[in-house]
């Protein structure tokens, strides 16, 4: 086992630690345009490390890329949705003000 396969599973696990806070707010708003690209980035990681033999690292690495997709699944606002309130407008440019008549 190398040394530094251990020092990237420590990172990975601070990793983890850190985020889980989020993963548990369901007040938390993550932007899908920062935990999207988290998550790709930990996927491609743990593929990179899994191909240098550094099983530790593409675990941890894994696992943070998982959290990050959990987080860009339930903390994100969907990028396909309008991000405008729906609310109702009225149209007020025909609408017609009466004033009372008065009998002479």
């Amino acid at each position: 086992m190398m040394w530094q396969d251990v020092v990237f599973l420590a990172g990975n696990v601070f990793s983890l630690i850190a985020l889980l806070p989020t993963l548990r707010d369901s007040m938390a708003n993550v932007p899908f345009n920062t935990s999207f690209p988290s998550a790709v980035i930990g996927l491609v990681y743990a593929t990179a490390f899994f191909t240098m033999d550094m099983a530790l690292s593409a675990l941890g690495a894994f696992l943070t890329g998982s959290i990050w997709l959990a987080i860009v699944a339930l903390r994100s606002p969907n990028p396909l949705q309008d991000s405008s309130p729906t609310t109702p407008q009225t149209d007020t440019t025909n609408a017609t003000h009466s004033s009372p008549s008065h009998a002479d």
